[in-house]
């Protein structure tokens, strides 16, 4: 397992080098969508201008989208003393700034954290975890998410969720632009040679349809691992592994675990699924975390 250290350095480079990747890839989704209007050149150099530009709207205000779009809202230190009482301890024990603190009215058992640096992070959480948890269950969560933090999980995580958005609504953009062009391009094909673009065609609209799968498996792939990085750190961080253990149980047993406004483009943010249970194998291969119940075993061992 990388030391924590490994862990913060991997994860600044692994953010910058995501952001290339996606760059280039809603660069691709640009060329043919230029192939899809008739103009490649013109398809590319917007989609490169848009890319960059939300780029730097992600890395600056994802965050902001984040909470905004799970209905996050701040909160006092006179509304939920406890909880801020929570955050600046474990802040110092972490050796972080302490973050933001926002809630989610909803009676789900379920948190997560977000921002691009310990600077300029959150931690949310749902009044119902509020509600459910004790002390030492409370501090488990919320040291799971200062992990997030202190490795920079929060930026890797939020510039993926903010980048697959982008991909998926190009890609739908490409697909709808074939849906409704797709007679005046017939038309123009029939006069002559157009079978080459007949293939570039195919190609691109067998790519939009790839592109946002492709952003999900890189989604899946680098979210499961890191909640048992944050759970081991978490344990680490309270020196008191049964405290995440309890709040890990309670929420396997949540009999409504659905955050009313949690999405897919941000379910691999919180601390578990929030949507209601599902088994089977497709959706245990689809799912953006590991089974609890792996989860407590592996606290269970330390």
């Amino acid at each position: 397992m990388e030391t924590m250290f490994e862990q913060v350095r991997s994860n600044k480079i692994r953010s910058y080098v995501l952001m290339v990747f996606f760059i280039l890839l809603v660069g691709v989704l640009g060329a043919f969508l230029g192939v899809a209007w008739g103009n490649t050149y013109i398809g590319l150099g917007i989609s490169f201008f848009i890319s960059i530009a939300y780029s730097l709207v992600a890395y600056f205000s994802g965050d902001g989208l984040i909470l905004a779009m799970t209905g996050a809202r701040p909160v006092t230190k006179k509304e939920f003393p406890y909880l801020f009482n929570t955050l600046e301890g474990l802040s110092i024990a972490a050796g972080i700034p302490v973050p933001k603190a926002y809630v989610i009215d909803d009676s789900a058992l379920n948190a997560f954290a977000t921002g691009r640096d310990p600077k300029h992070a959150s931690v949310t959480v749902t009044t119902g975890l509020l509600n459910a948890m004790n002390r030492e269950e409370l501090e488990g969560v919320i040291a799971h998410e200062m992990s997030h933090i202190k490795n920079f999980d929060i930026r890797f995580m939020m510039l993926t969720t903010v980048m697959i958005g982008l991909v998926t609504l190009l890609s739908d953009f490409i697909l709808r632009s074939f849906w409704y062009g797709g007679r005046s391009r017939d038309r123009g094909r029939s006069s002559g040679g157009g079978q080459a673009q007949k293939v570039l065609l195919l190609i691109a609209f067998a790519f939009a349809i790839l592109a946002p799968i492709i952003g999900q498996l890189i989604k899946l792939a680098i979210s499961r691992q890191r909640e048992y990085l944050a759970d081991a750190n978490a344990a680490v961080l309270t020196r008191y592994p049964p405290g995440l253990i309890g709040a890990l149980e309670k929420i396997r047993k949540d009999p409504d675990p659905l955050v009313d406004k949690a999405n897919k483009a941000t379910a691999h943010l919180f601390i578990s699924t929030p949507f209601r249970n599902t088994t089977g194998f497709v959706a245990s291969l689809f799912s953006t975390h590991r089974p609890i119940e792996d989860r407590i075993k592996r606290l269970k061992q330390m």
